[in-house]
């Protein structure tokens, strides 16, 4: 049996070598495509700021805000949070203030249809494991780490 698994290893070894080599590409990907959701979506609420409001006043109940100060914190954190994320700068920090935010979104929004809930979910979970995982190797978070090493000497 012991021969058996380590037979299955080997035999997986060259799979799991280039699932690890695209690892930095998906987080990638993941982080661009994640931020521009939300970067989209502040944009049209800063695109018409009486609709917004309205829509925060009427629509989106978020608790113990009053509805102005939700719409500018819920805006904000869709324009500042995403492009950290795609550039990877704080992308911890970065994707849990999109956590946040998200989550704000499926709380306050009763009219939230059951696809509309399911993709809000998805972008979640998404960005649950950015924020666990960290944005990866195609960061600046990495690039300045890489740069703040002492020099190793020979």
């Amino acid at each position: 049996m012991k021969t058996l698994i380590l037979r299955i290893e080997e035999l997986a070894a060259p799979l799991v070598r280039l699932a690890d080599g695209l690892q930095p590409l998906l987080l990638l990907f993941l982080r661009l495509w994640v931020a521009n959701v939300f970067f989209k979506s502040g944009l049209t609420k800063i695109d018409d700021w009486d609709t917004t409001l309205l829509l925060f006043t009427e629509e989106y109940h978020v608790p113990l805000l009053p509805p102005p100060m939700a719409a500018a914190l819920g805006t904000f954190g869709e324009l500042f949070f995403p492009p950290l994320l795609a550039i990877g700068l704080t992308g911890r920090f970065a994707a849990a203030g999109l956590f946040v935010v998200n989550a704000m979104a499926v709380i306050s929004y009763p009219g939230l249809t059951e696809t509309a809930r399911e993709f809000h979910y998805y972008w979640g979970m998404l960005l649950a494991a950015i924020a666990c995982f960290g944005p990866g190797l195609l960061s600046l978070d990495r690039l300045l780490l890489f740069w703040s090493r002492p020099p190793q000497d020979e």
